[in-house]
């Protein structure tokens, strides 16, 4: 029988540190996979995943985590949170100011608006795809992000994952054939552009 997350974190608060790495190794692929679908950059997502562990880490140290039975949401709600976080702050390094002029383009809010409502649909579709995603066999999950959000080759993957590369293809072929199957259940229509 599998140990609870919350009798790992019990463990660790207690001294226990291998409750901690089960924790982790538990919960990473998931957690980074969806960070890595919000950012779409591999090394922002190793640092926001990392950013996310510490985070849980000094929570838990402080006893700021009260178990309801859903650490993994929690744990996605900081990850969530920090790239929110880092959005800002690069949104607040790239404003452009434009002192001569009464009307300033860069912050017009008709373009501000819709600036924000596309970002609202696309935060909502990689929300929407990235829980699609994370509903496959982790080996598959796997492969559908070294394939589509880091671009890597078949062989490449076969090279990172120490598989075949016949195997990649048919973990790709089998999370297309699931999420087609995930989607029909849902009754969502499809459409590639």
């Amino acid at each position: 029988m599998q140990v609870s997350d919350y009798e790992l974190v019990k463990s660790y608060q207690a001294g226990d540190n291998r409750s901690l790495e089960n924790l982790i190794s538990r919960h990473k692929n998931r957690v980074y996979t969806y960070i890595f679908l919000l950012v779409k950059n591999q090394s922002l997502a190793e640092d926001l995943f990392q950013e996310t562990f510490i985070k849980i880490i000094n929570s838990i140290r402080q006893g700021k985590y009260q178990d309801n039975g859903k650490f993994l949401a929690w744990v996605f709600r900081i990850a969530h949170n920090l790239v929110i976080d880092y959005f800002r702050k690069e949104k607040q390094k790239n404003l452009i100011y434009n002192e001569d002029y009464e009307m300033d383009i860069f912050n017009s809010k008709k373009l501000s608006e819709s600036n924000y409502e596309d970002g609202l649909i696309d935060e909502q579709i990689r929300e929407n795809v990235g829980s699609l995603i994370s509903k496959l066999p982790e080996d598959q999950q796997e492969i559908v992000v070294m394939r589509h959000y880091k671009n890597l080759s078949f062989k490449e993957i076969a090279d990172q994952t120490g598989i075949s590369i016949n195997t990649a293809l048919g973990r790709m072929r089998y999370a297309i054939i699931n999420l087609r199957k995930i989607l029909d259940e849902k009754g969502v229509e499809f459409v590639v552009r």
